[in-house]
C-alpha cells in the first residue's frame, strides 16, 4: 500500500473517536450545544462514555467492501451496497432521509448502480476517508471508488465533489506524516486540478478560498464557519460539512485534541464534522496522536474500538488489491439488540434537550 499501516489505523480510529465525542451535541446551535455539554474534552453520550453513530458504521461497511472488492471498483459498489442494504434493516438511528431512501430502492430491487437519489447530504462523505489513504497516488482508482461509493447514496455532482475533496485531503494528510502538512493554497490548487471539469464544484472552491484568508490569519474554525454563514452550526449538505472538516483539518493539522472539539463548538452535524476531521488528523498523526483517554472512552460493541483498528489493519496490508478477502468477522447477532438500546437512549437525549439550561 502507498500509505503505512498506521494511517490507515489513525484515520479510521480518528473517524471513530471524532463521531463518538460529536454524537451528544449533534443539531444543537453552537451555543446550546456548549451550554448542555460543556466538557468537551471528555465523552459525554452515556454518563461519560461513546458510542458511534451511523458515519463510522459506514466507514467500516467501506472497509469490510474493500476487503471483499479484489480491487475491483464494480465488485466494491456492489458488496457495499448489499452491506448498506442490510446495515439498513437494523433501523439505525439519526440516518439521513437520502440514505434511507437509497437503501429503501435496494431493498425493493433497484441495482446498486441505480439506487440513489439527486441529494447532496452529507453521506458519502464519511465513506471516503479510507478511500483517500488506500488509492489516494492513483488518482483514477480513487475517483471510480469514491464515484462507486457516493452514488449507490446520492447522485448530486455536489456529493460526489465533496466526497471526492475529503479523500484526496485524507492521502495528503497520511502522504505528510513525516514533513510538513499541506499548505492551504497548495493543497486548494490540487483540489482545483482534481476537480477540472465538475460545474459543480465551484461552489466548494469558493468556500475553501475564503478559508485561505481566515487560516493565514490564525482565526478558529467556529470563526470560519460564521465567515461561511455557518453561525447557527453546520447543516448536513456536503457543502457545508466538508469545508469545515477541511478547515479545521489545516488549521490544526498535529493537534487531534483541538482539530475535533473546534469541529464539534461550531454545532449543526457535530458528529459527522467532527467524525471526518478525526479522519484527516489521524491519517497524519496516527493511533499515538490520539488521546488514549478518548480511545479508552468508547465502550460500544460489536464494533468496538478493538475491531475497528483489526478492520483498519487489514485493509492497510492491502491483499484485498489482488484477491477478494474474508470480512472482518463480526458479531451481527448482536446488532439489533445494540441498536434498539442506543435509539432507547438517543430518545433520552431528545428529552433531556427540552430542559434547562437554554
Amino acid at each position: 500500500m502507498a500509505h503505512p499501516p498506521d494511517a490507515f489505523v489513525g484515520s479510521m480510529l480518528g473517524l471513530a473517536v471524532g463521531d463518538a465525542l460529536g454524537l451528544p451535541l449533534e443539531n444543537l446551535s453552537p451555543r446550546r450545544g456548549v451550554k448542555l455539554f460543556p466538557h468537551l474534552h471528555r465523552h459525554q453520550f452515556f454518563f461519560g462514555r461513546g458510542l458511534f453513530s451511523d458515519d463510522t458504521e459506514h466507514a467500516c461497511l467501506t472497509g469490510q467492501a474493500l476487503l471483499r472488492s479484489g480491487g475491483d471498483a464494480d465488485t466494491f459498489r456492489r458488496d457495499l451496497a448489499r452491506r448498506l442494504r442490510w446495515w439498513a434493516a437494523g433501523l439505525p438511528a439519526g440516518t439521513g432521509r437520502a440514505t434511507i431512501r437509497a437503501c429503501t430502492k435496494l431493498w425493493l430491487g433497484w441495482s446498486s448502480e441505480r439506487s440513489g437519489v439527486h441529494s447532496a447530504g452529507n453521506g458519502p462523505a464519511m465513506r471516503s476517508p479510507l478511500l483517500g489513504v488506500a488509492f489516494g497516488p492513483d488518482r483514477e482508482r480513487l475517483k471510480s471508488f469514491v464515484r462507486a461509493s457516493t452514488r449507490i447514496t446520492h447522485t448530486d455532482p455536489k456529493a460526489e465533489c465533496g466526497a471526492l475533496a475529503v479523500a484526496w485531503a485524507a492521502h495528503r494528510a497520511a502522504e505528510t506524516r513525516e514533513a510538513r502538512p499541506p499548505e492551504p493554497g497548495q493543497f486548494l490548487s490540487e483540489l482545483r486540478e482534481l476537480l477540472a471539469g465538475e460545474r459543480a464544484a465551484g461552489t466548494l472552491l469558493d468556500s475553501l478560498s475564503a478559508a485561505e484568508s481566515d487560516l493565514r490569519a490564525g482565526r478558529p474554525t467556529e470563526e470560519y464557519a460564521r465567515t461561511i454563514g455557518l453561525s447557527r452550526g453546520v447543516s448536513g449538505y456536503m457543502y457545508h460539512t466538508v469545508p469545515v472538516a477541511l478547515y479545521a483539518w489545516l488549521r490544526y493539522p498535529d493537534d487531534f485534541r483541538t482539530a475535533v472539539s473546534s469541529a464539534i463548538r461550531c454545532g449543526g452535524d457535530t458528529d459527522t464534522v467532527a467524525a471526518i476531521t478525526g479522519a484527516l488528523v489521524g491519517a497524519r498523526v496516527g493511533k499515538g496522536g490520539l488521546p488514549p483517554e478518548w480511545l479508552a472512552g468508547v465502550i460500544d460493541w460489536p464494533r468496538s474500538v478493538k475491531w475497528v483498528e483489526a478492520l483498519a489493519a487489514r485493509v492497510a496490508k492491502g491483499d484485498w488489491l489482488t484477491a477478494p478477502q474474508p470480512a472482518q468477522r463480526l458479531a451481527v447477532w448482536a446488532l439489533p439488540a445494540r441498536n434498539t438500546a442506543f435509539f432507547g437512549w438517543v430518545l433520552a437525549h431528545a428529552a433531556r434537550r427540552l430542559l434547562p439550561p437554554y
